[in-house]
């Protein structure tokens, strides 16, 4: 007997084949989907005008802070007196907005990079502070450990007494970090002097548009591939980009690699875990421990080790002597002196490192490679030690590298941006996720349902032949 079009076993076929192929289509759009997301990514994460990358690229989106914590010395009489520890007590945060000027002197060049500079503002935030920029705090005299660590010290002890200077001074925050009329050196000493109305670079970075795994990746900083300061071609090296945004389709199990000037050198991040920002899912990375660990843990750090009396002979962790970069004794740390050796934490008492507070580390989508949030945390420290011709000097009784400053800056995803990603990003995925699923449980469903149907009436047909 035939079969006409109307009848049910025609329909229940023909519902079997459409299911079937819904189902397909459904299964098709999965990797179909993928790569118009991944166009679409790619897209939009090089850096060129009308691109979403080039916008948060630009200027930062939400506001970064530099928050300062700095160490009043509770006993500097006894210290200079009897060669004391020094006790010292934490003061702050006090805060500045920082990085809210674009980038400037943009310049794109036909190898596929861009050039720019960073300008660099710091204006007060009270609000966000515990304390004034004119607190007094007892710290370190630059100037004094400045000419302990550069000259003959027959003739520092000259002008240290023409002087009348100490060992510690009293200063406020704001001539501390921002500058202030040494009276010994007869110029103008702060811990980030100068640094107002002053610029980072030139930078020049990849644009990605002829190949995106480079995006963002620094070619040139101060128009040159390397740094010059560390006498090595390995401890030379520019890798990675500057940690605001890194090449899109992260993997959680390469490091991410980052310059940063105020150090001198690239460091790497490893992944930490998966957190939720705002609705967004976020890689973390942390700085391991090993980034200034002693070479004898670390040998990838011997060339990092210019300064064998502050180091032990390459032996202490967690110290980075920047002169040859600076011009100035100055010694980086993670503050408190986290990951450090301990006999950092003998020579100075009231530090309590906590990897909590004290830890770097960056929140990265992992789709466009954006950093979303991040927190940069270092600690400024100078040394100073025994000496017989400086009589300030007499009673210390051994290098000391003196924490004079800690810092975080810091900066995370507003409301408006996530809001803003959510939807011209991860809503187009989850729109087309829901349709692929939608797409293979439905025609699934109808393909089982028809050829149950049909099963079903063949069943009857034999019934009634028998």
């Amino acid at each position: 007997m035939g079969c006409s079009c109307c009848s049910t076993r025609c329909w229940l076929i023909t519902g079997s084949v459409a299911g079937a192929v819904a189902c397909l289509l459904g299964v098709i759009l999965i990797p179909v989907g993928n790569t118009v997301i991944e166009d679409t990514v790619k897209k939009e994460a090089v850096l060129e005008k009308g691109t979403a990358a080039y916008e948060n690229w630009i200027s930062a989106g939400a506001p970064v802070y530099r928050q300062f914590w700095l160490f009043d010395v509770q006993n500097p009489d006894e210290v200079v007196a009897n060669g004391s520890i020094p006790q010292l007590q934490q003061r702050g945060p006090y805060t500045y907005r920082t990085r809210y000027i674009p980038k400037q002197n943009i310049t794109f060049s036909e190898n596929h990079t861009v050039s720019f500079v960073l300008p660099a503002e710091a204006v007060f935030e009270p609000s966000l502070s515990h304390g004034f920029e004119e607190d007094e705090v007892t710290s370190l005299n630059l100037a004094v450990a400045g000419v302990y660590n550069l000259i003959d010290h027959a003739w520092a002890n000259m002008f240290i007494e023409s002087s009348k200077s100490s060992l510690f001074l009293r200063r406020t925050v704001r001539e501390l970090l921002w500058g202030y009329t040494d009276p010994m050196l007869k110029r103008t000493l702060g811990v980030f002097y100068p640094y107002n109305n002053t610029y980072d670079g030139p930078y020049g970075v990849f644009t990605g548009k002829d190949d995106i795994t480079k995006v963002s990746m620094i070619d040139t900083w101060n128009n040159q591939p390397t740094v010059p300061y560390w006498n090595n071609s390995y401890c030379n090296m520019i890798n990675g980009t500057d940690g605001s945004s890194f090449p899109p389709f992260l993997d959680k199990k390469k490091a991410l690699y980052f310059f940063s000037s105020d150090i001198c050198r690239s460091v790497s991040a490893d992944y930490d875990g998966s957190v939720d920002l705002k609705g967004i899912t976020v890689y973390r990375y942390m700085l391991p421990e090993q980034t200034f660990a002693s070479p004898t843990v670390n040998p990838d750090n011997k060339c990092f080790c210019t300064n064998y009396e502050a180091t032990k002979n390459c032996t202490l962790a967690g110290v980075l002597d920047i002169k040859s970069c600076k011009g100035f004794p100055v010694f980086i740390s993670l503050p408190h002196f986290l990951h450090g050796s301990p006999e950092l934490l003998d020579t100075v008492h009231g530090l309590n490192p906590n990897p909590e507070e004290h830890s770097t580390y960056l929140d990265v989508e992992p789709i466009t490679g954006f950093t979303l949030r991040f927190a940069k945390r270092l600690q400024i420290n100078m040394m100073y030690g025994p000496s017989k011709e400086i009589k300030i000097l007499n009673k210390v009784k051994e290098n000391t590298l003196f924490p004079i400053v800690w810092l975080n800056e810091s900066a995370a995803l507003d409301d408006q941006t996530a809001a803003r990603i959510k939807s011209d990003l991860f809503a187009r995925i989850e729109t087309l996720e829901v349709v692929q699923i939608s797409l293979i449980v439905i025609g699934a469903v109808v393909f089982v349902l028809c050829l149950i149907g049909i099963c079903i009436q063949e069943r009857r047909k034999r019934k009634i032949i028998a």
